[in-house]
């Protein structure tokens, strides 16, 4: 009587249970979830299983009447057309580019990272071409460098014969990297404030003891600021990898494509929405998405790989400081 009294008092209402505090945790989860997981559900990833169903077929309109089944075909044929393959070797381009506009991002930044006079104007005038819209961009350098126009005029200033000056956007020796600088302009100044803010949580304390050895600005640089900010330098670079596979508005804008200068976007545009080769533009994407996902599971490794090596760093220093005050005891 004892115990069937006792299981009594500990059964829960249904009310009870509702109001329970693990209850009430799991609806604040669910509730919390439920939007940003239905927004992902109908603008990621049933747009994306779609378009690896359109993929498989050979469409000239997004009637089901018109299309015929292919399989992986066109898989195939984004890595055997000349247009598809070399829209992705023009990629190569831009991740050069982008490790120029790296590289000065970095040299500018650790400039302003220190007192220099004007340094907030400076960064002000690096940072502003971020702001500006990547069609407005476009735009601005298809004016920048027509013939005749303000490249030109500039080389001709400081002595050069405009007549053997090339066709920045025509010489198909040439207005690819044209267009890939256009991208140094644009990016160089977001990267130089991730490269600054990196660089301003470094501890003050260590430049003073290097100044204190002795170090001028090099070593400050080469065994203190570098070190400290390896992964966002590493950051950085994997971005900048992946945002070159996925350039689009400078060619489109620019050059419309034209002249061997047609990316991996463009072609793909051009494919769906100019020739009607939908099934082969949704194929371009998936591979597109796929190389995006290998270059982001690259980015996980070496990061994990970088985190685990500051951990190691940190362990031995303590081990180090502890060792030190045992022989100064």
């Amino acid at each position: 009587m004892a115990a069937s009294a006792t299981s009594m008092k500990t059964k829960k209402t249904f009310g009870q249970w509702f109001k329970s505090r693990k209850v009430q945790q799991w609806l604040v989860i669910v509730s919390f979830m439920i939007v940003p997981v239905l927004l992902l559900l109908v603008f990621s990833y049933v747009p994306f299983a779609k378009m690896f169903e359109f993929s498989l077929y050979k469409m000239k309109s997004y009637d089901s009447k018109n299309n015929t089944y292919v399989g992986f075909k066109n898989y195939i044929d984004v890595f055997t057309r000349d247009d598809c393959f070399n829209s992705l070797k023009l990629a190569g381009y831009y991740i050069v580019a982008s490790f120029i506009q790296l590289a000065m991002a970095l040299y500018f930044a650790t400039i302003l990272c220190f007192k220099v006079r004007g340094s907030s104007l400076f960064k002000g005038l690096i940072f502003f071409p971020y702001l500006i819209s990547g069609i407005a961009i476009g735009f601005i350098f298809k004016f920048f460098y027509t013939r005749g126009f303000v490249l030109d005029t500039v080389l001709s200033c400081i002595g050069l014969n405009p007549e053997n000056l090339p066709y920045w956007l025509k010489d198909t020796r040439i207005n690819n990297a044209s267009l890939a600088a256009t991208s140094v302009w644009r990016y160089m100044g977001q990267n130089m404030v991730l490269f600054l803010g990196a660089m301003m949580s470094v501890d003050p304390c260590l430049y003073e003891a290097a100044s204190i050895d002795g170090a001028n600005a090099w070593p400050k640089f080469r065994y203190i600021m570098l070190p400290s900010i390896k992964s966002v330098i590493v950051l950085n670079m994997i971005l900048s990898i992946s945002g070159s596979l996925s350039a689009f508005e400078p060619p489109y804008v620019i050059t419309g494509g034209t002249f061997g200068t047609a990316t991996y976007f463009v072609m793909m545009n051009s494919l769906a929405h100019e020739k009607g080769k939908i099934g082969l533009a949704a194929a371009m994407a998936v591979v597109l998405m796929g190389l995006i996902f290998i270059v982001t599971i690259f980015q996980q490794v070496i990061m994990k790989l970088i985190d685990e090596e500051a951990r190691e760093e940190r362990r031995n220093r303590k081990i180090q400081k502890q060792l030190r005050k045992q022989g100064i005891k």
